[in-house]
């Protein structure tokens, strides 16, 4: 027997996402969206300095994000970085990174 989920995927295909449409949407909009996501941080230059909610961060300062580049890593610790709004949004919220770009399309209003 099928599951729901394999049966909506034969009645309604789903479209490719456009990671790259979103990508350059959230990076114009990194100024309002980067304060949501990671309400305790501050703009500093173009990097965006903030505490990593991932991990037991106590203090801002190695987790930081470029606003004008979407470049974004956790210094204090190895393998944990990303080269775009979506991957940021993905890691940040525990995410797969196509449930991250429809919802960074969704809060954006626009199309996937």
């Amino acid at each position: 027997m099928r599951t729901a989920r394999e049966l909506m995927r034969t009645l309604v295909p789903m479209r490719p996402i456009d990671f790259t449409r979103i990508n350059a949407a959230a990076l114009a909009s990194f100024p309002d969206l980067l304060p949501r996501w990671l309400p305790d941080g501050r703009r500093q230059g173009a990097e965006y300095i903030a505490r990593n909610p991932r991990r037991n961060d106590r203090t801002a300062g190695s987790f930081k994000i470029n606003v004008n580049t979407g470049l974004w890593a956790d210094f204090a610790v190895a393998d944990v970085r990303g080269g775009d709004p979506v991957s940021l949004y993905a890691y940040l919220f525990g995410v797969r990174q196509s449930y991250a770009a429809r919802e960074i399309a969704r809060l954006l209003g626009i199309n996937p």
